[in-house]
């Protein structure tokens, strides 16, 4: 009888792997531990924004407009409530996206405010501070696209003849990715050159 147990438990093994389900649950993981890396890189760059804005406020106390933007935007993506079931929810990824790309541009026009600032580019704690995001800027543009990929790559597996009957009969349905068009924006580092004119000009 154990035996037969056994054995069955051995077939069931076999039936499951050849029918996608472990490849299935290797590519969740995937997207997972992916999107864990994303979360890292946007939650270095809040930690980097208070010091930001207070390096900014002590030389360009007149530009109080353009440093609220940012302290907003920065409180609305820590506001965003993020769950595992995130990655599975469009609309609260839509969300996130969303309030992550307002702290790209207010963080965009933050940094171009500065280029009025002679003394504030000189600043070896500002200088600091503007490597660190740009750093960062680039980790998460990496993250992201690491990100779109793990999730390709899973659906493409759950989409696809048998692992789909198996997928089915898991539960398991298709990740909403990034949008193309917010891919773009966001991944784009906010400008960092100082030697571009300032589109925060329309702020003040």
């Amino acid at each position: 009888m154990r035996m037969l147990r056994g054995l069955a438990v051995l077939m069931l093994v076999g039936l499951l792997s050849g029918c996608g389900y472990n490849a299935i649950q290797r590519q969740d993981e995937a997207v997972k531990a992916a999107w864990s890396e994303v979360l890292n890189q946007y939650q270095r760059r809040a930690d980097l924004v208070p010091n930001l804005v207070n390096t900014v406020k002590g030389y360009a106390q007149h530009e109080e407009r353009v440093l609220t933007e940012v302290t907003n935007a920065r409180a609305k993506v820590g506001s965003v409530q993020i769950t595992p079931d995130m990655i599975d929810d469009p609309q609260k990824l839509a969300q996130f996206e969303q309030a992550q790309g307002e702290l790209s541009s207010a963080l965009a026009r933050l940094m171009a405010v500065s280029e009025n600032y002679p003394n504030l580019k000189a600043d070896a704690l500002f200088q600091n501070l503007q490597a660190q995001l740009e750093g960062t800027e680039n980790r998460i543009a990496v993250a992201r696209n690491r990100y779109v990929k793990a999730v390709q790559d899973y659906n493409t597996l759950i989409r696809s003849f048998p692992t789909n009957l198996t997928a089915k009969l898991f539960g398991y349905k298709v990740k909403p990715n990034f949008g193309v068009a917010d891919e773009k924006a966001i991944s784009t580092a906010p400008k960092v050159d100082f030697g571009a004119p300032a589109p925060a000009a329309t702020a003040h």
